[in-house]
């Protein structure tokens, strides 16, 4: 006894119509008459629209349909349709490959796009918009040290690594600070309304809540039969 299994059986043009749908359209193709192929080809490409309603959302989907009855035939199939035949060499055409960006990167964990930003930073002309513009780098260079080495960076080694990219244009003093940018977190003055707040701050709001609170009630003593207040 042997046993069919998928591995076994042609491999499916469409998978998505299924192995009927398949076997259908092989038998319409060994049908002698054009009359016989018509009428069952039409019988199919409405099955094939009831197996995929998503393409009633397709503009002209009966179109859509008799393209993928053609593709399932392996453009063997001898109909009528009310289409034009889809060519063989479109349905099959491979995309043009894209160039992938070759750029040598000094400080990979810096990225790109701060080489970029120090090229148009040193480009300027006014002294006081570089100086501007290199603390703006600078933080934002922080930031992308932190992110990926997951580690405490000092400030002087950021600024250390700016005037090596810069080319020693892009000088900072020793003493600058910078701030680390976080995208994620606004804030506390600028903090919109449907923000919540951070969960200490919550539980401090909460504490002091039940301070004011408990300070208001009423505290009582029971001693020898009377209450004090």
């Amino acid at each position: 006894m042997t046993f069919d299994y998928n591995s076994t059986r042609p491999k499916l043009i469409l998978a998505e119509y299924g192995r009927n749908v398949q076997n259908m359209v092989d038998y319409i193709c060994s049908l002698p008459t054009k009359e016989e192929r018509n009428k069952y080809a039409q019988v199919v490409i409405d099955m094939m629209g009831v197996l995929n309603p998503h393409l009633r959302d397709v503009a002209d989907f009966k179109h859509k349909l008799w393209d993928h009855l053609h593709i399932i035939s392996d453009f063997k199939i001898d109909v009528d349709s009310p289409y034009p035949i889809p060519d063989r060499a479109e349905i099959h055409h491979k995309p043009q490959l894209l160039s992938y960006p070759q750029h040598r990167i000094r400080f990979k964990h810096y990225g790109y796009t701060v080489e970029r930003m120090i090229e148009k930073a040193v480009a300027m002309p006014s002294a006081d918009n570089r100086h501007k513009m290199a603390i703006s780098i600078a933080n934002f260079m922080k930031m992308a040290y932190v992110t990926w080495n997951k580690d405490f960076v000092q400030d002087d080694h950021i600024i250390q690594d700016l005037a090596e990219l810069s080319g020693n244009v892009l000088l900072l003093p020793a003493d600058t600070v910078l701030t680390k940018l976080d995208f994620k977190t606004p804030p506390p003055g600028n903090r919109s309304k449907g923000t919540a707040a951070p969960a200490h701050q919550k539980n401090n709001n909460n504490t002091n809540n039940n301070r004011k609170q408990n300070s208001g009630r009423k505290t009582f003593t029971q001693k020898k039969g009377s209450f004090k207040r």
